[in-house]
């Protein structure tokens, strides 16, 4: 009833409003009482008036997904504050909402206009795996190996293409390559203790069957932290 008793109402006011106008054309006063006839014709067909009236309650947000291994890490081993880390961070966005096709077009038309950066190879390498039911699709595995064609002593390639492995399942092929690459890399390193962590995370995971646990941010680097040793990943 109330609804009703709001419609007239309503509906009355615009008539007042607008008779003034309206009286001096037929026409047009037979025009305006047409016109509120069929919005309370509508009215009644769509809307509800016999129910008590409910305030909408506001839609709950969809809750983000918590970060994977590579939004946890990549800050601290690949850099935070250039132009590849930028790109990173909405990919890591699209990611974390469920949508890893999106982050991984936003990484796609980073590298058109970055096609040098190891780092946008490495992210865009990963994101097929999320999109891929965590398989590590030829086009991933080209991505990887660009980046590490791109940056051939630089132990970022390597890890991460284990990361992506890992984060598959494939924890003996992730074991093989973090093993042969953690004796060239200086213990001193954030990939040091990253590294050792992640061999220890993996083989726990493969002798348990447990899932694997999630990765945990690396200790902040020391203030002059010594230069990155080129790498033999043995095979």
């Amino acid at each position: 009833m109330g609804g009703w008793l709001a419609m007239i109402l309503l509906a009355l006011a615009l008539a007042a409003a607008l008779f003034p106008f309206a009286r001096r054309d037929l026409g047009a006063l037979q025009f305006l009482a047409a016109a509120l006839l069929l919005a309370l014709a509508g009215y009644a067909w769509q809307g509800r008036p016999g129910e008590p009236g409910r305030p909408k309650q506001a839609e709950r947000a969809v809750s983000d997904l918590p970060d994977d291994d590579f939004a946890v890490l990549r800050p601290e081993l690949l850099g935070r504050f250039d132009r590849a880390s930028y790109w990173m961070t909405l990919a890591d966005a699209d990611r974390r909402r469920g949508n890893p096709h999106g982050a991984a077009e936003i990484l796609q038309s980073a590298i058109r206009g970055n096609p040098r950066s190891f780092a946008l190879w490495l992210a865009y390498g990963y994101s097929l795996v999320a999109g891929s039911d965590d398989a590590m699709s030829p086009a991933a595995q080209l991505a990887f190996e660009r980046a590490a064609q791109l940056a051939p002593t630089h132990p970022g390639p390597h890890f991460f293409y284990g990361l992506a492995l890992a984060r598959g399942g494939n924890y003996q092929g992730a074991y093989q390559i973090w093993q042969g690459l953690l004796p060239n890399v200086p213990q001193t390193s954030a990939y040091h203790a990253v590294i050792t962590e992640r061999l220890a995370a993996v083989r726990e995971a493969a002798e348990t069957g447990a899932p694997l646990r999630p990765a945990t941010p690396p200790p902040p680097r020391p203030q002059n932290p010594p230069p990155v040793t080129p790498v033999r990943v043995v095979e």
